[in-house]
């Protein structure tokens, strides 16, 4: 019986950081082994935010792909494509244009949010606003029954599901309506307390080093009201405690919380407890990067190989498309 396909991507948009790694790629790991996944390096989404300064996607391209493998996305269970390359889902994205009221792209919540949070860049483009709709076609190109997704992107996917099904209803049934397979992502805060983001300048990222590593967490914020070694301290308000929920055990969390309520440890301590478990997390990870980093024909190999299985399903799909839409023709 034949696997039920779960589709998600990660734009190009820069390094992979531990929130990254919480938030999808340890989540995409274990779908591997249940459902057929296919996991894409979206690098034309860069260009949407990032059309001024094209030049970094490219060392973007190649930190996600070290980064999918060295954290356990396994080429012979999963599909690793790069967007680009599959010019299928652009031929897509052109024809549900034609069909897509410019009203749902207008509604979508990200896109006057983003044109807040980025004044410095121009986003009065087509691009810009038709980033959903490129985004429907990456998803519904591959048939995708599921998309994971956290809770707050559910709405984002909604408008997939309505295109998909308006083309459905003006031509044939082509493609299924993706659902979201919930996720409970949780928050990672970055080393200022914010959440961890490349935009913020305050992640730690797969590919720093153990020292850079290590510095950035023993010069992370904790409670404000722990200024002296014997002050106590609320653990709730410390970044520093909420990276403990993730990387360590609940004994150890238990312990770092009450020694910071009763001044019973002080935060360079606590600190080196998550040091610790964060290393053992990344450490791992550090040599299978530094493995494929000394093998660059190994990634060149699986990217290939990855990259024409995702056009073989591509090139299906569009084929129904066209007959669907009365373009008998193949080419």
């Amino acid at each position: 019986m034949a696997k039920e396909r779960v589709l998600s991507g990660m734009q190009a948009s820069g390094r992979v950081h531990l929130g990254n790694l919480v938030g999808a790629l340890q989540n995409w790991v274990r779908l591997q082994d249940t459902y057929s996944c296919y996991y894409f390096i979206a690098d034309w989404h860069a260009l949407t935010t990032g059309y001024a300064n094209p030049s970094p996607i490219r060392e973007s391209v190649k930190d996600l792909l070290v980064n999918f493998l060295a954290v356990g996305l396994d080429p012979d269970k999963c599909t690793i494509f790069i967007q680009s390359r599959i010019l299928e889902h652009a031929e897509l994205h052109i024809l549900l244009s034609m069909i897509t009221p410019l009203g749902w792209l207008e509604r979508v919540p990200t896109y006057k949010e983003k044109q807040q949070e980025l004044k410095d860049r121009d986003l009065s483009t087509y691009g810009f606003l038709g980033y959903p709709l490129l985004q429907t076609a990456d998803i519904i190109i591959y048939r995708a029954r599921y998309v994971p997704v956290g809770v707050d992107q559910v709405p984002h996917l909604e408008i997939s599901r309505e295109i998909a099904r308006r083309f459905n209803n003006l031509f044939q049934e082509v493609f299924p309506e993706p659902e979201a397979l919930l996720t409970d992502f949780p928050k990672v805060p970055g080393v200022d307390g914010r959440k961890m983001s490349k935009s913020y300048n305050n992640a730690i990222y797969l590919s720093d080093t153990p020292k850079e590593v290590e510095h950035k967490i023993r010069t992370m914020a904790t409670d404000p009201a722990r200024v002296k070694r014997t002050d106590v301290g609320n653990p709730e308000l410390s970044p520093v405690f909420h990276l403990h929920k993730i990387f360590s055990t609940k004994e150890e969390q238990e312990e770092v919380a009450e020694g910071c309520r009763t001044a019973g440890i002080g935060c360079i301590d606590c600190k080196k407890v998550l040091i610790k478990n964060v290393f053992n997390v990344l450490e791992p990870i550090w040599a299978r990067r530094d493995q494929f980093l000394r093998h660059p024909e190994q990634l060149q190999a699986i990217i290939e190989k990855g990259n024409e299985q995702a056009r073989v399903s591509a090139q299906e799909t569009i084929e129904l498309v066209r007959k669907a839409m009365g373009f008998y023709y193949t080419g």
